[in-house]
């Protein structure tokens, strides 16, 4: 190992004892099971935006943006940012508050467990299913990060896989078994900050590298497409390829996916002040945007420097590596620049991490306390709830090790199949439980496993037919879903006076306040 692959191995060292140690420090704030799985409601604003954006991109801010604008240019990444940022402010507009404050009514500390409450469901079969419905797509959407951090070490310094993903998963066990909510919440919180010097660092050195930004430009007006956004560039042919309205609209539906994910759900139940979300919204949008701007940004950078052989042409997959290949350039500058890469790369680990913790714990908490002690009616004392808490962590973390063992799986295409499960499944029944008074406890089952399911028959029987059926299955299942919960809560006793009641105590603080 050469000195500078040595520093770089140090930084990144030296940024995962750091999360081990603000996981064990949130340790002792965990005194009940509220706290460990929403802590306590005790989030800032600052923590509660950073923390729920940084869990939320993933490794696809860093590799999977710059990868695919270093491939194809404008059209792809450009209507993907519209979505996600549309997403984002209209989740964080109208989601928010309203979940903060019904939640925090009905003692709800869990998305499943809301579902019940909020229909005053004492069956707990909408807990049991939303429970069952978050630990089928969150098991394999964690592995697919071990297996990110696993690849990422295993190719920056030609370590066994195996060995690799174990050890990045243990981190990542470790302070989310200790420290629970908490500890995600801030980690991710700085693991946010970490993700951003890495993006800006990159795009100062990248576009000095190219000779500035008028070199960056006319390389891209010469690739054909590359800059329109009704036209793709094909890098296997070098020429435009149409981007039509049915590609537009599949691309433009990811954004439906944010009204249904658990562990930014979570963030908007756990801030201390509902009043402050709005602060949190500003700072999520402006953030949000602009990292995924520079992150397309260095994508096309980095395809000028393949077009100067600064470095090499990267194809398929391999192009998500732009990143790392621009970080080892800039680490044979000296110790303090083998610092600065290692720290880059750790942003790209950063960003990994911040949503698997994530994940692990709202899938963690589906199995331990949404099935155990709400729908099997276990009464489990304090400590035992944090025993079990800490235990269906690990169990959970071990099968998605399990699950994350092949190095060959495909990272994306789990990842995109578990955001249209969840934005289909909770989505719809979310922003209807929050504005719709006349959705009953029938309509929101009903849609809840229609969304689901429509993914699945979809994305499998459907989509393959190609031509107008080309579609992200998130979009017509979250419709599907829609659709089913209205007509069957038409279809269904009216719900009681005390569910009416409550909502409308909610809706009317809203009002008052406005």
């Amino acid at each position: 190992m050469n000195s500078s692959a040595f520093f770089i191995l140090l930084t990144i060292l030296c940024y995962l004892v750091g999360m081990l140690y603000i996981g064990f420090r949130c340790a002792k704030k965990n005194t009940s099971s509220s706290d460990f799985y929403l802590g306590g409601r005790k989030l800032g604003p600052f923590v509660t935006a950073m923390s729920a954006e940084a869990s939320d991109m993933s490794s696809y801010l860093l590799m999977g943006l710059p990868g695919l604008a270093y491939l194809t240019g404008l059209a792809d990444v450009g209507w993907t940012i519209i979505g996600l940022s549309v997403g984002t402010y209209l989740n964080w507009l109208f989601t928010a508050k309203r979940l903060r404050r019904y939640t925090e009514l009905t003692g709800s500390i869990t998305l499943p467990q809301f579902f019940s409450k909020r229909f005053h469901d004492e069956s707990k079969i909408l807990t049991a299913v939303a429970a069952l419905i978050i630990i089928v797509f969150f098991i394999p959407y964690t592995a697919s990060g071990f297996a990110a951090c696993g690849k990422l070490f295993s190719s920056l310094f030609g370590l066994p896989y195996m060995a690799c993903m174990i050890v990045s998963a243990i981190v990542i066990i470790s302070y989310t078994v200790a420290g629970g909510f908490l500890a995600a919440s801030l980690t991710d919180f700085i693991q946010s900050i970490i993700m951003t010097f890495a993006i800006f660092v990159v795009l100062f050195y990248a576009t000095t590298l190219a000779g500035g930004f008028s070199t960056v430009i006319e390389n891209a007006s010469n690739l054909a497409g590359y800059f329109s956004f009704n036209l793709t560039h094909d890098p296997i042919t070098n020429a435009a390829k149409p981007y039509g309205f049915i590609t537009v609209l599949s691309t433009l539906a990811w954004g439906l996916g944010y009204f249904g994910m658990p562990h930014i759900l979570l963030r908007f139940m756990a801030i201390e002040d509902e009043n402050k979300l709005s602060l949190s919204r500003r700072i999520a949008t402006v953030w949000v945007i602009i990292a995924m701007a520079i992150a397309v940004l260095i994508g096309v950078i980095g395809r000028a420097l393949s077009a100067m052989n600064i470095v090499e042409t990267l194809s398929g997959s391999s192009s998500e590596t732009i990143i790392v290949m621009i970080a080892k350039l800039l680490s044979s500058h000296g110790v303090f620049a083998s610092i600065i890469a290692g720290l880059i790369l750790a942003g790209i680990l950063a960003s990994t991490m911040s949503t698997a913790d994530s994940q692990l714990l709202a899938a963690s908490s589906s199995a331990s306390h949404d099935i155990l002690q709400d729908a099997m009616h276990l009464n489990l004392s304090e400590k035992g709830s944090m025993v079990a808490a800490r235990t269906t962590v690990l169990i959970i973390a071990v099968l998605g090790v399990v699950i994350a063992r092949n190095p060959a799986s495909s990272i994306f295409s789990i990842v995109s199949f578990a955001w249209a499960g969840f934005g289909a499944s909770f989505g719809p029944i979310i922003i209807l439980s929050l504005y719709w008074k006349r959705l009953t406890a029938k309509g929101a089952l009903c849609g809840m496993i229609s969304g689901g399911l429509s993914v699945l028959v979809y994305k499998f029987m459907v989509r393959p037919l190609g031509g107008v059926f080309d579609i992200y299955e998130l979009l017509p299942a979250f419709l599907i879903a829609l659709f089913v919960a209205v007509i069957i809560s038409f279809c269904s006793t009216a719900p009681s006076k005390e569910v009416v009641e409550e909502f409308e105590k909610v809706a009317g603080k809203e009002k008052l306040k406005k």
